[in-house]
């Protein structure tokens, strides 16, 4: 791969007057003061400072900063965003690449699960944007209905207003206005994440065209008769006085009771006892059921029981093979008005519906006397009547299964009530075929059943709300009469007043439904809605859709994706996104979930100031999909000390690269080639090497970037840096800069330097996007902002041969460091050496002594390459690096002899008390015996461990004892 060309000097003081083709090359004027340097590698003259007399408003240096300033980062945004770069941009080709942001409410505030989703669909916008492909990212906001009003209905109450007092009109007035002033907040923040979404698209689900979408959409489903009005079991929430969905209830473990009660068996003197956790609901009894197999009761099918408290209303007893006989007292009553489970048994069974609750959650007069009772009040009450009147059994705690609104925080009551319903049933075949025929794949495959389950079991959708903040229900009813059983679905109140006068004479007059339609609905049609949809020319969903991926979390799988496929075969005929990316839940460190009660919410805001978006990016990213995450303080500091280690080598090679105006140098830099086998193969070994590994790295990483195996690609690209690049061919490539006799060697590894950092830093970038892009800003002659700059190319060569002799050279200096540690070598000190090898061993890495000797710290010019071992063999340490290649380091070079004695005898004496005491243990029967096998094995493993240290250190003592015989 070529470098870039070499391009004029574009110095600006404005963001406004960059442009996305040439920036400003070099740094801001230099504040501070790094070392001179005379060698060519690392020369940058006071003239050179001096003539940068302009400051850019965007990007820092490492060669005035220490380290990044996360400040920069909301500069490098605006820069971004100021240039068009979220944008797609169709000048490279490619197909389109789209993302739906999954809607965050209006409401929320940032919370760490939005900076998962929000890190993970960024990488995968960067990536393709970097691949060339007109990328879309399209943001938006949810209008939460429940959520939304409950916020407003609480700044409403602070004024002393109550919503029930207000016009209908005068209370959505107020949200609209609260939205306005509050509801940026959410986008604000996914911006401090580094979201590279086209804000010029933005889209909230109750805007004008989204609204008519929605409104298309019921009227279609309605005309196709999948959309149906009726009384079904529903959640239903006293407190906010609507429906809710499955989502938005959570179940909690609470401890309550369990009510053991009396029946009579009518026309006899039997009970029969039944245990209930909700004793108020006997009210809406309208059966008792048994175990057909249940020998304590079967007498008992077909007669009648009486329910308490309710002057004498009987039941039938009736068999039922799904009752536990163990639970309870095997007996249990039916109140199909108030149990789901109870609700789908009545209904197969024909057993009439008893509604015995307000929708405030009082009792009604089915409850007789205790009508208008709350049903917590109604309970207490009951049951201090049912203990005066003998019919109270016992009552023992039991830990309950209680579901709550998600929103409100109160019980959850299951109440049947009329509700605007979807017939799911067709709807879910079509998507169940989408992922059997390959059209649509979920990852991670095993959610693939969940899915499959779901949409096999579907129930119908309860699609209406008891609200006043949404879309109202596109439905109208004829104004004076009494029946709402005739209603007219319109797409607007004129079309629907037309065909009411159409249908009942030109006198009638129409209102509208008040409930409005479950949040759910509006963003099921979030993938098509926000591109034009239901006008199929719109320019965007000609272009965009359908969309690429939907990444979010695994729990809303069933609740939203799944909805969004059936809806979008349903109306467009084509699966809406190929691919499903499903992430799992944020943790803490203990694996708990975050909650406020355990004071465990980790602030993703306050995060990033302390730590940096990218290292709270990196962090997030290297999960695994489908999996929860555990957030650690731990883990985020490594990855700040990460970002830290790519500034410092970016300040490294800034500092090693020619100056601006040294033409020759940087022409020599910027034709410098490696993409064919021949240059890789003429590089000097630790080159040929590290571009080696790095061409592999790259094959690599985009492989597990296109799996969208991001933790693989982050992890595989931190250990290439940190190991291979900072740690071997940084510290390797100062014995060529700091070489003034051989330019050319110079010259090769500040090519080979820059190559190979520029393309971490496109490798890094979707990661870490701020840090990357202001160095590579620091460094000249970038054409493109990273962002847009071209992704690494593929399939470049490698030298096999050279990974292995490299990897040669580096077991040998890490069996000299390893040494050097044993015997406690002071690490400045230089030492001899005798390197042992074949000619062919030798030959190449004798040509890398310099590096040898800088990265072991020997003594260059007492460092000796032999094929046979030298003559004081038997005075040093010999260490066997491998098949065919050895060495030997003199003691006398690595420690003071008579120290070294008096340090290891008071050692051998430590370790030879510490294994008789083992010893002693492993020869007391008493021990043997008694102790379990386990302590037993791990006390003799301990044993022989101590032995073969002890004969190590006694060697060790030999040695020294006939050196220092020698030298006397």
């Amino acid at each position: 791969m070529a470098l870039l060309p070499n391009r004029s000097l574009l110095i600006t003081r404005s963001v406004s007057t960059l442009t996305p083709i040439l920036f400003f090359s070099l740094p801001r004027t230099l504040r501070g003061s790094f070392r001179r340097r005379t060698s060519p590698c690392g020369r940058r003259s006071l003239a050179v400072a001096a003539a940068i007399v302009e400051k850019n408003d965007v990007f820092n240096s490492p060669l005035e900063a220490k380290s990044f300033d996360f400040e920069d980062e909301e500069r490098i945004y605006k820069w971004w965003e100021a240039q068009d770069f979220f944008k797609p941009n169709f000048d490279r080709g490619g197909d389109p690449y789209v993302i739906s942001m999954p809607p965050p409410n209006v409401t929320g505030s940032l919370h760490m699960g939005h900076a998962m989703f929000v890190t993970l669909e960024d990488i995968m916008a960067r990536f393709a944007r970097m691949n060339g492909r007109p990328t879309l990212w399209l943001p938006g906001t949810d209008h939460a209905g429940i959520a939304t009003q409950l916020v407003v209905e609480r700044m409403l109450a602070s004024e002393g207003i109550i919503r029930a007092d207000m016009e209908r009109e005068d209370f959505v007035k107020r949200v609209w206005e609260w939205k306005e002033k509050y509801g940026g907040t959410i986008a604000r923040q996914i911006k401090r994440l580094g979201a590279s979404c086209d804000w010029s698209r933005e889209r909230f689900t109750l805007d004008e065209k989204l609204s008519q979408a929605v409104i298309e959409a019921f009227t279609r489903l309605h005309e196709k008769g999948l959309i149906y009005r009726g009384s079904y079991m529903v959640n239903w929430s006293p407190n906010l006085q609507t429906a809710v969905s499955d989502l938005e209830v959570e179940y909690s473990e609470e401890p309550g009771f369990l009510y053991h009660i009396k029946y009579r068996v009518a026309g006899g003197d039997d009970f029969l006892t039944i245990a209930t956790t909700r004793p108020e609901t006997l009210f809406g009894d309208t059966a008792i059921a048994v175990n057909p197999e249940d020998e304590r009761y079967t007498k008992y099918i077909g007669k009648m029981a009486i329910v308490p408290m309710t002057l004498g209303r009987q039941v039938p007893i009736i068999p039922e093979r799904h009752v536990d006989k163990e639970f309870g007292t095997g007996v249990l009553k039916i109140s199909p008005g108030h149990d789901n489970n109870d609700y789908l048994l009545a209904k197969k069974l024909g057993l009439p519906i008893l509604n015995i609750m307000n929708k405030d959650g009082t009792l009604n007069e089915v409850a007789g006397l205790y009508s208008g009772l709350d049903r917590f009040e109604a309970r207490k009450k009951l049951w201090a009547d049912l203990e005066e009147s003998g019919l109270a059994v016992k009552k023992e705690t039991h830990v309950m299964r209680v579901p709550r609104s998600q929103r409100g925080g109160e019980v959850v009551e299951p109440l049947v009530s009329k509700q605007w319903f979807v017939t799911m049933e067709p709807l879910a075949e079509k998507a169940l075929h989408a992922v059997d025929s390959g059209e649509l794949s979920i990852i991670p495959d095993r959610f693939e059943k969940i899915y499959r389950h779901w949409l096999s079991n579907i129930k119908d959708w309860c699609i209406s709300r008891q609200l006043w903040w949404g879309h109202r229900i596109p439905v109208w009813y004829i104004d004076g009469r009494d029946t709402q059983d005739e209603y007219i679905v319109a797409r607007s109140e004129t079309e629907a007043l037309e065909k009411a006068r159409k249908k009942f004479g030109q006198n009638v007059e129409v209102y509208q439904d008040p409930d409005v339609l479950d949040t759910w609905f509006s963003s099921a049609l979030w993938p098509f809605s926000t591109l034009g949809w239901p006008d199929a020319s719109a320019e965007d969903f000609r272009k965009f859709y359908p969309t690429s991926v939907m990444e979010t979390g695994h729990d809303i799988l069933f609740f939203w994706v799944a909805r969004m496929v059936m809806m979008g075969i349903e109306f467009t005929g084509t699966v809406p996104f190929s691919t499903v990316y499903l992430h799992g839940l944020i943790r803490d460190s203990q694996g708990r979930k975050m909650s406020k009660t355990l004071g465990n919410v980790i602030d993703p805001i306050d995060t990033i100031k302390e730590y940096g978006t990218d290292a709270l990016r990196f962090t997030l990213s290297l999960g695994t999909p489908g999996q929860d995450l555990n957030l650690s303080m731990e883990r985020l500091s490594s990855n700040k000390a990460f970002t830290n280690k790519l500034w410092n080598a970016g300040k490294f090679i800034l500092q090693n690269l020619p100056v601006e105006n040294d033409t020759d140098s940087w022409k020599t830099l910027l034709t410098f080639k490696c993409d064919t086998d021949e240059a890789l193969e003429s590089l000097p070994l630790p080159e040929c090497w590290v571009i080696s590994k790095l061409h592999e790295l790259i094959d690599t990483v985009t492989s597990s970037y296109d799996k969208l195996y991001f933790g693989d690609a982050g992890r595989e690209t931190y250990d290439f840096f940190w190991s291979d690049f900072a740690d071997w061919y940084i510290e390797a490539s100062k014995t060529r800069c700091y070489n003034l006799e051989d330019p050319s060697a110079s010259a090769t590894a500040q090519a080979v330097l820059l190559y190979i950092f520029e393309n971490i830093l496109k490798l890094l970038h979707p990661f870490m996007p701020f840090v990357t892009e202001a160095l590579w800003q620091a460094l000249p002659h970038r054409r493109h902002a990273l962002i847009v700059a071209d992704w690494p190319a593929t399939s470049l060569p490698r030298d096999g041969k050279s990974v292995k002799r490299f990897e040669n050279l580096q077991a040998l200096i890490r069996s000299i460091r390893n040494a050097r540690a044993e015997y406690s070598v002071e690490p400045a000190k230089r030492i001899s050496a005798a390197i042992v090898a074949s000619t062919d061993v030798t030959d190449y890495i004798s040509r890398e002594k310099e590096v040898l000797a800088l990265l072991s710290k020997l003594d260059l010019e007492h460092t000796r390459f032999m094929e046979g071992e030298p003559e004081y063999a038997d005075q040093s340490v010999h260490l066997v690096v491998g098949e065919g290649l050895e060495a030997y380091l003199p003691l006398s070079d690595m420690v003071d002899i008579s120290s070294e004695m008096q340090r290891l005898s008071k050692r051998l004496s430590k370790m030879q008390s510490e294994y008789q005491s083992l010893v002693a243990r492993l020869n007391s029967p008493k021990f043997v015996e008694k102790a379990p096998a386990d302590v037993v094995l791990g006390v003799k493993e301990k044993a022989t461990e101590a032995k073969e240290k002890i004969d190590l250190t006694q060697k060790r003592l030999l040695l020294l004892e006939s050196m220092a015989s020698i030298s006397r």
